[in-house]
């Protein structure tokens, strides 16, 4: 697998009139942001200071249910 360096150093040896198609192949291979990122952020940043109303107690309580519950989910034995 060629390094970034080898990448570079064969991309100066493009001649000009040809740079535009290089660009137009770089840029296709790059991910693009999905469409609705801003709403999805929106949505996500919507949930916090949700919790600061709970009693030390409850958050505990939450805290210690969530672990359990991913534990049991991610914690599988697979025999194979």
């Amino acid at each position: 697998m060629p390094t970034l360096n080898t990448i570079l150093k064969e991309i100066k040896d493009v001649p000009v009139n040809r740079l535009d198609e290089l660009y137009q192949v770089v840029t296709s291979m790059t991910p693009k942001p999905a469409k609705n990122s801003n709403f999805i952020k929106k949505k996500i940043l919507s949930y916090g200071g949700s919790l600061k109303d709970m009693t030390q107690k409850d958050f505990s309580e939450f805290v210690n249910h969530n672990k359990e519950t991913r534990n049991n989910l991610f914690d599988r034995k697979i025999e194979l």
